[in-house]
């Protein structure tokens, strides 16, 4: 069996178990069963782990069907322009958005849907820019460790149901939530964040007329726009392959924002900021302002991407510019301050008024859902409308 073939089966294998277990669910027959179907981490594969250091339970990294790097990373990225990438992404697919020292760029999810993970270099920073379609979670990485730069693959493996990478250099597994390594020599490290934000693609444009747009032009078949995970983000609807309890406190698929300050974990639900679209509050004594974006498009409803249903988009920022606490109020065309009167962009740009140039601080956040959220920062407290 040749390389294509044997690729286009694990991608079919996929489908099929998702649905498969979407019936069993439905069924209400539960999860034991799936689970019971997956192998642990001990017996998944080829990896030359070094499984002596572990930080977490070794039976608790299971096989999520894929063998390593089945789900292929992307490790020699493309791009196009914006005006090129217009012709199969449309207007309100997701994109996520990064820019490091001026280098724009948009990863569509219907690409990083079929790779889950990208190798690239933007800005000059070595970056791993990755998405977890089970925790819909959309994180980029710094890859550089302790003066060596890693390249990232995909385990095949899920730990409470995210995504398992693994470093080429030393095998290592690492978390993606938490951009920690949980087993191997490197097993305790952590990846620095890069603020990156889940946007519609005409938004990002708009922002970023000159910017770069990951191509299509991956080097592998894939049915790019097609997401093979229909329904996946039912907000009732259990994980998949998740092992442990769900934290009651919200649905286990609804979406959230959850920011980290210091020590302290806040998640901000999906439902509440669409009311508000501003969200002013204090996470570990900082000030912050989250933004609530309508419009973009879900990446895991329909099976077609560009008719899902529309989720929105968040972004989060300090509240202070200098020495000054502002305080914002959404307006039809973005955002604007009260302070000064300055309208604000999306990605916390002031675009005119007093403060016109200025630019606020990002803060470290995940859209995710709520269950993969709270099983990772399980001392998280949830946001409510005053």
């Amino acid at each position: 069996m040749n390389r294509v073939s044997d690729v286009w089966m694990v991608e079919e294998a996929m489908r099929i178990l998702w649905h498969a277990w979407r019936s069993v669910w439905r069924r209400s027959i539960g999860l034991a069963v799936i689970a019971a179907l997956a192998c642990t981490a001990a017996e998944a594969g080829s990896l030359r782990t070094n499984r002596a250091k572990a930080l977490v339970p070794l039976d608790e990294i299971i096989s999520g069907g894929p063998p390593p790097d089945g789900i292929p990373p992307i490790d020699r990225p493309a791009f196009v322009t914006p005006a090129d990438a217009s012709g199969w992404l449309k207007p309100k697919e997701p994109v996520l958005a990064l820019t490091v020292d001026g280098d724009a760029r948009a990863y569509p999810l219907q690409i990083l849907m079929w790779h889950e993970i990208v190798n690239d270099v933007v800005g000059g920073v070595p970056v791993a820019v990755t998405f977890c379609p089970l925790c819909n979670s959309a994180l980029v990485f710094e890859r550089r460790v302790d003066g060596t730069t890693l390249d990232f693959g995909t385990s095949g493996m899920l730990f409470k149901s995210d995504l398992v990478m693994y470093d080429r250099q030393s095998h290592s597994l690492w978390a993606q939530m938490e951009g920690r390594a949980i087993v191997g020599d490197r097993a305790g490290q952590r990846l620095r964040l890069r603020p990156a934000n889940t946007i519609a693609f005409e938004a990002w444009r708009s922002a970023h007329p000159d910017g770069k747009v990951l191509s299509r032009d991956t080097g592998h078949r894939r049915r790019y726009g097609v997401n093979p995970y229909e329904s996946y983000d039912e907000p009732s609807l259990g994980p998949f392959l998740y092992r442990g309890k769900l934290d009651p406190r919200r649905p286990p698929k609804e979406r959230v924002v959850g920011v980290a300050v210091g020590e302290a974990r806040r998640a901000y639900p999906f439902p509440l900021l669409e009311k508000r679209r501003v969200v002013h509050d204090t996470v570990g004594e900082q000030a912050i302002v989250i933004f609530y974006e309508p419009g973009t498009l879900s990446a895991l409803d329909d099976t077609e991407i560009a008719k899902s249903r529309a989720v929105g988009a968040t972004s989060v920022f300090r509240a202070q510019l200098g020495e000054r606490t502002l305080t914002f109020e959404a307006t039809p065309g973005g955002f604007q301050d009260r302070q000064t009167g300055s309208r604000w962009d999306f990605f916390g740009a002031a675009l005119s008024g007093p403060l016109a140039g200025q630019r606020l601080t990002p803060v470290q956040h995940v859209d995710a859902f709520w269950f993969a959220w709270a099983a990772f920062n399980p001392s998280t407290t949830v946001w409510t409308a005053p």
